[in-house]
């Protein structure tokens, strides 16, 4: 009889001929456990999800308590379920005032393909303005306004009236014209390897998207919900998009996204046609309960106060002159080692040695840093030496 690792590569649709290939049957707080009970500590969160830590306990008691009540009870939109109502509520009061409406769904991808229907719906406009070295998502949309063509090619055409500027490029916004439906952008750049742009270039781009009429839409799956030390990367630079996008941590494990703007916005996919976005499983009350859980975990724990000085813990002990350069922030980090080839085999021995880390999808010659914000100083000193450690390793083995 075949084991779960056969099965799993015989029948599992592979995404890379080199899988991680742990075989995970538990995971805690911090930590993943294998087969053999070796653990395992995760510094990416799952790739920005699990930001409370996996299987928080006020998160599983929510699910549990809503799968006493209801599962699936209709599309989205047409019943009053208190998991949605509650969440969306609790999401308009985090937020400002302007972003009170609420669309709830599946993924990130799936909100980004929202606000793109939104955006054209809205202005009556096709262009749309999207960043190089960007990541929005998968989908057919979604991969319309990635910012990186090798990722693209196999599946031209793709949806025309795309424009890309460089990101933080002052000049480039001049490339927003009366003509352009929206602008998506990362607050902060994720899969490029964690690149930041100047409050300046914020303020230009707030300013010109008002004078022309373009919305301003910011994707934060990965950068929001208390990653880069606010609840929202907006905050830092004292700017408020037309739309905002989240997914991944919002449902401390469960699979869920929101794309997010005013009523007067998110009306307009009502009418003309009527059901402008339709999803049958967006704002599951499983995940929604999840992710209301998962808000007010973050409240009452006071995560979000401690990420920023966490973070320069990190900067302060990753320091090895094999690394280039640290960027990040909060705890959306980047160290750039020479190159993937050293870089793969620096994350390879860290998870050899029990800390799970990885690479970028625009930027492979840097390591992803994002645990869930709940690590403490014991965790984050073993964690670095293990890096460390490693880094030293390949260092001498090269």
């Amino acid at each position: 009889m075949l084991n779960l690792r056969q099965l799993f590569l015989s029948h599992n649709a592979q995404t890379t001929d080199f899988p991680l290939s742990l075989e995970i049957v538990r995971a805690e707080g911090l930590y993943l456990y294998d087969k053999d009970n070796k653990s395992y500590l995760d510094l990416i969160s799952g790739i920005g999800v699990s930001s409370i830590g996996h299987r928080h306990p006020k998160v599983v008691e929510a699910i549990k308590k809503q799968a006493d009540e209801y599962l699936h009870l209709m599309v989205y939109g047409e019943y009053i379920q208190s998991p949605q109502t509650l969440l969306a509520t609790k999401l308009a009061a985090l937020l400002p005032t302007n972003l009170s409406s609420v669309y709830l769904v599946n993924s990130g991808s799936e909100a980004i393909e929202g606000a793109m229907k939104l955006a054209k719906r809205f202005t009556g406009k096709t262009h749309i303005i999207a960043c190089k070295d960007s990541y929005h998502g998968s989908t057919q949309g979604a991969l319309s306004i990635m910012g990186n063509e090798s990722y693209k090619q196999a599946y031209r055409p793709l949806l025309p009236d795309i424009e890309f500027i460089d990101f933080g490029n002052l000049k480039d916004l001049e490339k927003i014209t009366p003509n352009t439906a929206a602008i998506f952008l990362e607050t902060i750049q994720g899969e490029a390897g964690i690149r930041l742009a100047s409050k300046e270039f914020w303020q230009a781009l707030r300013k010109i998207c008002n004078e022309t009429g373009t919305l301003l839409v910011l994707d934060e799956i990965q950068c929001g919900i208390g990653r880069s030390g606010k609840f929202s990367a907006f905050e830092h630079y004292d700017i408020v998009p037309d739309i905002l996008i989240l997914a991944k941590a919002l449902g401390g494990g469960m699979p869920i996204g929101a794309f997010i703007s005013s009523p007067k916005i998110m009306n307009s996919l009502k009418e003309n046609p009527i059901l402008g976005h339709i999803t049958t499983f967006g704002g599951h009350p499983l995940n929604c309960a999840a992710a209301l859980a998962t808000l007010e975990v973050m409240e009452t724990e006071n995560l979000i106060s401690s990420v920023i000085e966490k973070g320069k813990r990190f900067q302060e002990l990753l320091v090895h002159p094999e690394i280039i350069s640290f960027r990040g922030q909060g705890l959306m980090l980047a160290i750039q080692l020479k190159d993937f080839d050293f870089n793969k085999k620096v994350i390879d021995r860290c998870i050899e040695n029990g800390v799970i880390v990885d690479w970028f999808l625009h930027c492979n010659d840097s390591m992803r840093i994002a645990p869930p914000l709940t690590i403490s100083e014991i965790e984050i000193v073993k964690a670095c030496k293990i890096i460390i450690d490693a880094i030293d390793s390949i260092s001498k083995e090269n």
